[in-house]
């Protein structure tokens, strides 16, 4: 009896130890001691402690009376040891994340090639120095990539298709170091009409206006603004150049391409048919002068025959007409306005060349209407400036081919053109373009004049 009120003892004793040595890991008062009943409550303590020491959640079943019935056996001994160590930590490590590469940097231009060959090179047919040459890629002129055979690549450019050694090629960020040298800006105007100014602001002079679609060259670009050329000047007169809002402009990068051998030697035939107009022309000119001429002196032998013959038969000629005397002034031209606008034409595609007058070696914008006018025989001044006072008014409603459009620039003459029908002009605009054809509002025109009917 003495051996059992001894165990009870130590078993409370013990039990008591336990619940203040767990008193960190949850606070217990003694009415929650009170809430249990006998022995089974305490066990429901100790499994409550159990489970937060082993991070567990609590077992709720009640530990059985016949529990109690183990003699001299620690019911404790029947649980898994205490430990009051943490656990220990997973051997394993975890994965580190692999840190993510730098992507490598790609050039806009990577499937872009540059030709950097010291005139042109040759696109063949096959990758090989053998094979058909299908056109020429000149210096300065760009192509598409569009495969790479060993030290060949396979381009595109223009609508010419083939085969270049890689070696004539500027690729990638070689080609993007090209890109000012050869490359030119053209800027289209997206909006109705769009002011260009003399100073990046919008209260300095407007020199002129440029309608919607309209693309111009662009000299260079600034916050907010963009510096653009619309005509190179002509001799004694400045271009028109000026500065446009970037708002209301997109800006694009255009390279020469390609040239075919069909293009090339078309563009032969263009410029000789170009040279056998102007000297056909001349011809004419001279024939038409050489008559006249004849006509004159025929006309005056004609006069001075019938002076003399009517002093010695005055009565017999009594009733003949009278001749008249040759006092007129001669004609000046020998064409109409429209044989003038169809001949202007057959030089669209020449030079354009400051202070020149050549229709066929490059002219400036009064050189070439000038020049043009000469092969008609009707003489005009040299400049824009001076050419818009010849001949008489007329409105821009009723102008006919021939007729002369006149722009200026913040009021003042500065460039010419020919009228040739349906609202479009000839001139010879700029370096860029040469000698090309128009909208008559692609800026916007000053006064018109008609020197031949």
């Amino acid at each position: 009896m003495k051996k059992a009120v001894i165990v009870k003892t130590t078993l409370c004793i013990g039990t008591t130890a336990i619940l203040l040595c767990g008193a960190g890991l949850q606070k217990t008062t003694s009415a929650t001691l009170a809430t249990e009943t006998g022995m089974a409550g305490i066990s429901l303590v100790l499994d409550k402690y159990y489970a937060q020491a082993l991070n567990q959640p609590a077992s709720r079943s009640v530990m059985p009376a016949s529990a109690m019935d183990m003699g001299d056996q620690d019911p404790v001994s029947s649980q898994a040891p205490v430990s009051t160590e943490a656990p220990a930590a997973d051997p394993t490590p975890l994965p580190t994340e692999a840190p993510t590469p730098t992507p490598e940097p790609v050039s806009e231009f990577a499937n872009t090639g540059i030709s950097v060959a010291a005139n042109y090179v040759n696109i063949r047919s096959e990758a090989n120095t053998e094979s058909e040459v299908l056109g020429k890629l000149y210096k300065g002129s760009a192509a598409t990539i569009l495969e790479t055979d060993g030290e060949w690549v396979k381009i595109k450019s223009g609508s010419v298709k083939g085969y270049i050694k890689s070696e004539f090629l500027a690729i990638g960020f070689d080609a993007e170091d090209l890109v000012d040298r050869y490359g030119t800006k053209w800027a289209e105007v997206t909006t109705t009409t769009l002011f260009v100014r003399a100073e990046r602001s919008t209260e300095s002079a407007i020199l002129t206006m440029i309608p919607l679609g309209e693309e111009y060259e662009v000299l260079e670009e600034y916050d907010g603004w963009v510096k653009v050329l619309v005509d190179e000047g002509n001799e004694g007169e400045e271009s028109t150049e000026g500065y446009v809002s970037s708002d209301y402009v997109n800006i694009r990068v255009e390279f020469k391409q390609a040239i075919s051998v069909e293009e090339e030697q078309a563009e032969i035939r263009r410029a000789e048919e170009a040279r056998k107009a102007e000297e056909e022309q001349a011809r004419k000119l001279k024939e038409a002068q050489d008559a006249r001429k004849k006509e004159e002196q025929k006309k005056q032998q004609q006069a001075a025959s019938g002076n003399n013959s009517s002093k010695n038969n005055s009565s017999s000629n009594s009733n003949a007409p009278k001749q008249e005397s040759n006092n007129q002034p001669v004609q000046s031209g020998s064409g109409s306005g429209s044989e003038i606008a169809a001949y202007a034409q057959k030089f669209v595609g020449n030079a354009y060349v400051y202070g020149g007058t050549s229709l066929t070696n490059g002219a400036d914008c009064s050189g070439f209407v000038q020049s043009v006018f000469k092969s008609f025989n009707i003489s005009l001044p040299r400049t824009s400036a001076s050419q818009s006072g010849s001949g008489a008014k007329v409105s821009f409603d009723s102008l006919q081919a021939g007729d002369l459009i006149f722009y200026a620039s913040n009021g003042r003459v500065n460039h010419v053109a020919i009228y040739i029908g349906g609202g479009k002009v000839v001139h010879a605009s700029n370096r860029k373009t040469g000698i090309k054809i128009s909208n008559m509002n692609y800026r916007s025109p000053y006064t018109a004049r008609r020197v031949v009917k």
